[in-house]
């Protein structure tokens, strides 16, 4: 019998019937959803062969709540730029810099909601004076940011030794860490929308 700290194995069959051995039950993948949000662990594993196929159904869930209507988080933008990372020489970096990033995330999050709460029960004039919502998330994206390029620095196995060749490299750099946040900004700016329209 497993250990209670054990992850729970869901058994996948051939006609995709996935069964929970803990609660010797058929689950659906909106159940495994429910047990993620739970924060139950479990691993997810071929019946047949017995290969660990959690990743795959975890993606496979995101799939289904991303077709969702109204339930769209991953913006197009970024779908676009993690597709540019495969096969990319900072794919290896990417699920580490990813996996940190929702590790903060998830710290900050009560913080988060108690400011949404705070933001959303105050009058105009009371909101101009408190700090936003989205000056938190702001603070938020502008952190992983610099963790992202914290985490460059290291794979860059040869940093400025010289001074040619280093000098005509940064100006590039700059525009791009420009760009990005750009992109991020129009990115917070887009939720901020989306959060005026829900009030």
């Amino acid at each position: 019998m497993a250990a209670k700290d054990d992850p729970i194995v869901i058994k996948k069959y051939a006609n995709r019937r996935l069964y929970n051995t803990g609660t010797s039950t058929y689950v659906t993948l909106e159940d495994l959803a429910e047990m993620v949000k739970k924060g139950e662990e479990f691993t997810v594993q071929d019946a047949k062969t017995g290969d660990d196929i959690t990743h795959p159904v975890l993606t496979q869930i995101i799939f289904e709540l991303e077709n969702k209507d109204g339930q769209n988080m991953l913006p197009i933008p970024f779908l676009r730029q993690l597709i540019a990372f495969y096969g990319d020489q900072m794919q290896m970096i990417v699920p580490s810099f990813l996996e940190q990033s929702m590790i903060a995330f998830s710290k900050e999050q009560e913080r988060f909601r108690e400011q949404m709460k705070g933001a959303f029960g105050k009058s105009p004039m009371d909101m101009m004076k408190m700090p936003t919502p989205m000056k938190a998330l702001e603070e938020q994206t502008r952190r992983n940011v610099e963790m992202f390029q914290n985490a460059m620095r290291m794979f860059t196995p040869f940093p400025s030794a010289g001074g040619n060749s280093a000098a005509p490299a940064e100006p590039p750099k700059k525009e791009e860490k420009s760009d990005d946040l750009q992109e991020l900004k129009a990115q917070i700016a887009a939720m901020q929308r989306k959060l005026d329209t829900m009030s």
